[in-house]
């Protein structure tokens, strides 16, 4: 979700203000995919490299998820959308942590949808933890060398239990990656949106769907 603070700066406005208006494009994001029934929506919400802005808009960002996870969590439930978190989530402030934990377990039998927020996330970091986790289990005794695979791997991912994207949609206009889910979008199509974030809306969403619909997805084969 790229874009805020430059859609910010454009209007002569503190970023926190671009913040506050990409939130707002989150809320429509979300309908839209229940409408077409996506059953898993990965949101990049705050990056591990974020935690080198600026505190004060370290603050505003943490403060925006706060009040975002206060308004939705009734709404997740009625909706009966699932909650989960992947990413450093130790480093988050203990108000927000707390706040994640109780939605994620209060939602946690929900099924319609499963909506996940990379938090403190970084994908360098999250295959290095996921190496460092299979390499104590191969000390204990518990894992072979032979028994590592990619799909042995991939269970000691945050994602575990989450299916790889099938489309990521990057806004802004960017062209690259920026550290989101390397291991996991091997074969994922990708859709670059030139709109910044905040101007990112429902139409987009599908726009983006339709040509996710377009492809011919070989996975390596012919």
């Amino acid at each position: 979700m790229d874009g805020n603070g430059r859609w910010a700066k454009e209007r002569g406005l503190p970023r926190a203000e671009g913040h506050r208006a990409g939130a707002d494009s989150v809320r429509e994001v979300m309908d839209a995919c229940k409408e077409l029934g996506v059953k898993y929506l990965t949101l990049y919400a705050f990056s591990s490299e974020n935690w080198n802005r600026p505190e004060a808009e370290i603050e505003a960002l943490m403060a925006l998820l706060d009040r975002f996870l206060d308004e939705k969590a009734e709404e997740l439930d009625k909706q009966n959308v699932r909650l989960q978190a992947i990413g450093q989530i130790d480093r988050l402030p203990a108000s927000t942590r707390e706040r994640l934990t109780r939605i994620q377990e209060h939602t946690k039998g929900n099924d319609s949808m499963t909506l996940v927020l990379a938090l403190s996330y970084g994908a360098r970091e999250e295959i290095t933890a996921a190496a460092r986790s299979i390499a104590e289990a191969a000390i204990a005794g518990t894992i072979s060398p032979e028994e590592i695979t990619p799909e042995l791997f991939a269970r000691h991912l945050y994602t575990a239990d989450i299916p790889d994207p099938d489309l990521l949609i990057r806004t802004s206009g960017e062209m690259r990656i920026s550290n989101f889910l390397l291991w996991q979008i091997s074969y994922s199509e990708i859709v670059i949106v030139k709109k910044m974030w905040p101007d990112f809306r429902q139409g987009d969403l599908f726009a983006a769907v339709e040509e996710y619909k377009r492809r011919h997805r070989r996975f390596g084969a012919l």
